[in-house]
């Protein structure tokens, strides 16, 4: 099932030169997990902020095509209607936290939608409980770590019950542990039938969950597919996307002239599979 249907959109900022997005046509479905890479300013979080309708309903400029999420046009429908469907997780949370503490952010999109005081109270304290914040729980999002607010923030949007979550580069700024927490919640989530949206770098991280991968460049989608058909292309050498090191590894022994049976994403599968080829 269709969730999001990209159609010909193209959007460029106020003020702005170029356009940001051009011509993009493409859909998620339901259940699948997508991981969008790209060079810095390729129109990444701009594709994110399409799906949840801040483009164009909060960012105005020049737009062409259309947005459908579930159906309904992005154009003609409030960020706020959208919110149940398609919620999102910024790279900064800080820019999203805005309660005084951590039970009042996650139960604030709720309230907002009007849903009632007990299914609020469930909601909030089943999320505490998922994410393991417990320890945060009367704590000012402010006071937090990077890496704890951004558990705030996922909670926060998770009280939604989005059907997709969009999370635009949510690690960016974490220590390595606490983006592996992130990134584990996230295909945890995919794994019970959440579609994901994931704008990353760290494609070492997230290659091996996600069932798809984009690549973006000046506002263009430039390959869409498999994780392991994309990343052994040639065009993320040449619009400078880091490919995870294990694929990398086989890039240079298929240069040798030394065949594995598939690409490899991680270390282990790398170990693995060059383990099967001496003992044939």
């Amino acid at each position: 099932m269709v969730l999001v249907e990209f159609a010909d959109f193209s959007f460029k900022y106020l003020g702005a030169e170029s356009l940001a997005l051009r011509k993009i046509n493409f859909n998620i479905d339901e259940g699948e997990y997508i991981v969008i890479t790209g060079p810095s300013g390729c129109g990444k979080t701009t594709l994110c902020r399409a799906i949840n309708g801040l483009v164009p309903q909060f960012h105005r400029g020049y737009i062409a095509g259309n947005v459908y999420v579930e159906g309904i046009n992005t154009r003609e429908t409030r960020v706020a209607d959208l919110a149940p469907i398609a919620g999102m997780v910024f790279q900064n949370p800080s820019n999203q936290l805005v309660t005084l503490n951590v039970a009042k952010e996650i139960a604030f999109g709720p309230e907002n939608l009007g849903i009632d005081p007990p299914e609020i109270r469930r909601r909030v304290e089943n999320l505490i409980e998922r994410m393991g914040i417990e320890y945060l729980r009367n704590k000012h999002p402010h006071e937090m770590s990077g890496g704890q607010q951004q558990l705030v923030a996922l909670a926060a949007t998770l009280a939604l019950q989005p059907k997709i979550l969009v999370a635009d580069e949510p690690t960016s700024n974490l220590d390595p542990r606490s983006a592996e927490s992130i990134l584990e919640i996230l295909n945890d989530l995919n794994k019970q039938g959440m579609t994901i949206v994931l704008v990353e770098h760290r494609l070492d991280l997230v290659s091996r969950d996600a069932s798809r991968i984009l690549l973006m460049n000046k506002g263009s989608i430039v390959a869409d597919g498999l994780p392991r058909e994309v990343l052994v292309s040639e065009i993320c050498e040449e619009i400078g996307v880091g490919i995870p090191k294990a694929t990398g590894i086989y890039k240079r022994l298929q240069k040798l002239g030394i065949e594995l049976q598939k690409i490899p994403l991680t270390g282990e599968e790398l170990a693995s599979l060059v383990k099967e080829m001496h003992q044939r």
